[in-house]
């Protein structure tokens, strides 16, 4: 591995995005595998075998310390780090690197026992205990004393070793709905901060005239009882946003002690890939973010009769486009070695599956992928979750053999390595940015006016035809430049401000191409309709007027046309008035509004700004709207079927097929098959070199 120097900032383009080139990973790597071992849940003779092993078998780092508070200070203020210091002796011993985890998931039973006042209190009154996981509250100014204490002692005792990469911060750290009363205390203190002290400022922003839920004081204010129907959704927003806030501060915390001990380590944490949470990316001083993923637990979102057991083929592919733009690159800390134990229905994944999920995630551009877990438990909740190896320790499973050929596989095109940049023109020419903001999510679902209306898939539907476009995609937030995307979507963006919208103006008249769906800009940041017509903070840029919006019955959509063909739609549709400055594109038939548009684009200084006002049934007629847009906009695009994407990475371009049928893909000219053949079967990769 390249020598770690985190001084070392090298200007790289990635994906079309300026970042800092990360000065832990090495392009030559092309990237770094391991696995996650518990060393204080086997007998110490067995710790050589095992890490003997993993280096066999091809791993190159592990990762301790996860769950183990209660090992590592089993009473308060008294450490024993000797056991770990063992464990990370024979791990280097094999040429294993170590990633160090803050143990924050698991406190120590003496620690609930003794300070119960740190334990999450649920919005029914339930308070947690010790006996699982994830237990404490982050709001608990106690708990975070005690856990940064033990965090600081640990960062002491690793943050200067050579043999530890980095850190992983808590384990999967969610957002906490928490009613414990440090939680409510915190809240009031959150609002006080945002609304400048000002009761009236708060009433204000929360419409609280309305049914005459007036406050005179911060301290009347609770945490709001979202079980109760009708409950305050302006009060609600705030108390997301403040609970987001919480898991953020609490993270950003712990990677700051870090990094007053540790020399040349990163610091990261694995989140849980739940976009519209909120708190992924929240922590500013994390060097970058990672994510878990599983793919086959029991649902059905594969292709075909036996699709569950390959898994979703956008799952992972959208995870690498939201976490990479984050800091610009990303590592994925959880990735499934076989069956698990927690979902609905645990079947075994379809051979060849673990092999497409770890090429999957190398080709969105990941730095690392770590497998949970090296050894199947003996004991505890997860007893039936695959490992690496079986229940004897030693046995390698099928999952186990799939990783270990993927490692061999990284390891002969590591001699092939280019930049990270290096990728064709006509690729990089339709690469594409969806502007995603989780508050909108929050907002429209609390008041979703169509139960059969999902943000989330409504953003996918769009992201599934870019992908089927062979399109590099990045998912970014409103701190990102607008300017370096040809095109840039901003689907359902409900929550919009004037300076917003400036923004999206400027970039289209500077020769960027907006599309902007139903929904967007409806509301202020509070969540309030403004005082003007419906849609009027958009129409100056859009052109268009919206006269009203229509929702029907999903056993009796609508239907509308474009070019002839017709498309089915239900959770909404607007009806526009476009100005002569636009062209529409389609229309209503058979309803009262028949002949009137939803869809209309039109030129705006250099740029254009297409406008789609309708959510279709299926994502078919999004897809043909980006189809028809890019065409126009003289943007090459492929077609390649639901299920086989394509991206490019290294100099290197990775096919994969999630269908349930061979796909045979014609390389590009000048392409060479490195892995695999143009004939790729169902969980099958290929793998070219290109020329540039």
């Amino acid at each position: 591995m390249k020598k770690q120097i985190i001084t070392l900032l090298v200007a790289c383009l990635m994906g079309g995005t300026l970042f800092a080139q990360p000065a832990w990973f090495d392009d030559k790597d092309l990237t770094l595998t391991g696995t996650y071992y518990y060393p204080e849940h086997w007998n110490e003779k067995q710790w050589e075998r095992d890490f003997k092993q993993m280096h066999e078998l091809g791993f190159e780092f592990t990762h301790f310390a996860e769950f183990a508070w209660a090992q590592l200070e089993p009473e308060e203020g008294k450490y024993d780090f000797a056991w770990l210091d063992k464990a990370v002796a024979l791990a280097a011993k094999y040429q294993l690197k170590v990633i160090m985890c803050t143990s924050t998931a698991t406190p120590p039973v003496w620690l609930s026992r003794k300070y119960p006042e740190i334990l999450i209190k649920h919005e029914d009154g339930t308070i947690l205990d010790h006996g699982a996981r994830q237990h404490a509250s982050f709001a608990s100014p106690l708990y975070r004393e005690l856990s940064y204490k033990m965090i600081e002692k640990l960062a002491q005792h690793y943050g200067n070793d050579p043999r530890i990469i980095g850190w992983q911060l808590d384990n999967e750290p969610a957002v906490q709905f928490d009613y414990n009363p440090a939680a409510e205390t915190a809240f009031r203190q959150f609002l006080r901060d945002k609304y400048h002290n000002h009761i009236e400022e708060l009433n204000d922003a929360w419409g609280t005239a309305f049914w005459s839920e007036v406050y005179s004081s911060f301290d009347e204010i609770t945490l709001p009882k979202t079980a109760q129907m009708f409950m305050n959704h302006h009060q609600i927003l705030d108390y997301r946003r403040f609970a987001a806030k919480q898991t953020n501060d609490f993270l950003n915390e712990q990677c700051l002690l870090i990094k007053k001990h540790a020399r040349n380590q990163w610091v990261t944490t694995n989140y849980i890939p739940n976009y519209a949470e909120g708190h992924i990316g929240g922590s500013p001083d994390l060097d970058f973010a990672s994510y878990t993923r599983y793919m086959v637990y029991g649902d059905n979102e594969g292709i075909g009769r036996r699709g569950y057991r390959v898994g979703n083929p956008l799952r992972i592919a959208f995870a690498n486009d939201f976490f990479r733009p984050v800091k610009g690159f990303y590592g994925v800390m959880e990735l499934q070695p076989g069956q698990v134990n927690w979902g609905s229905i645990n079947p075994q994944p379809l051979p060849g599956a673990v092999r497409l999920w770890l090429w999957s995630v190398f080709a969105g551009g990941s730095d690392f992928t770590c497998t949970y877990r090296y050894r199947q438990p003996l004991y505890g909740t997860e007893q039936y979750h695959y490992g690496i190896v079986n229940t004897d320790g030693t046995t390698v499973t099928p999952g186990g053999r799939e990783f270990e050929q993927f490692m061999k596989e990284i390891k002969q095109l590591r001699t092939l390595a280019k930049a990270r940049d290096v990728k064709p023109d006509d690729y990089m020419a339709r690469h594409t940015a969806i502007l995603f903001n989780h508050e909108n999510a929050w907002s429209i679902e609390r008041q979703k006016q169509n139960h059969t209306w999902n943000t989330m898939a409504h953003v996918e539907k769009y992201y599934r035809a870019l992908k089927s476009f062979g399109a590099p995609v990045d998912i970014i937030n409103e701190s990102k430049d607008l300017a370096q995307y040809p095109v840039v979507i901003a689907p359902a963006y409900q929550m919009a401000d004037k300076a917003l919208v400036d923004r999206w103006t400027e970039y289209v008249k500077q020769g960027g191409n907006l599309i902007l769906t139903c929904r967007t800009a409806q509301k202020d940041r509070y969540g309030r309709l403004p005082e003007a017509p419906f849609g009027s903070m958009i129409s100056k840029l859009t052109g268009d007027e919206i006269e009203f919006y229509d929702l029907l019955l999903p056993e009796e959509p609508g239907k509308y046309v474009i070019d002839g063909k017709e498309y089915t739609w239900n959770t909404w549709g607007e009806i526009l008035k476009p100005s002569k400055e636009c062209r529409s594109w389609g229309k209503y038939i058979e309803e009262f509004y028949e002949g009137k548009t939803a869809i209309s684009t039109r030129k705006l200084g250099k740029g254009s700004i297409t406008y789609v006002g309708i959510d279709s049934t299926d994502g078919s007629l999004e897809k043909d709207v980006l189809r028809k847009l890019y065409t126009e906009l003289n943007i090459p695009v492929m077609e390649l079927p639901y299920g086989v994407t394509m991206e490019y990475r290294n100099g290197l371009g990775i096919v994969l097929n999630y269908s349930d049928k061979p796909y045979s893909f014609t390389l590009p000219a000048g392409a060479k098959a490195v892995i695999g053949t143009t004939d790729i079967p169902t969980a099958g990769v290929l793998v070219f070199s290109i020329q540039k």
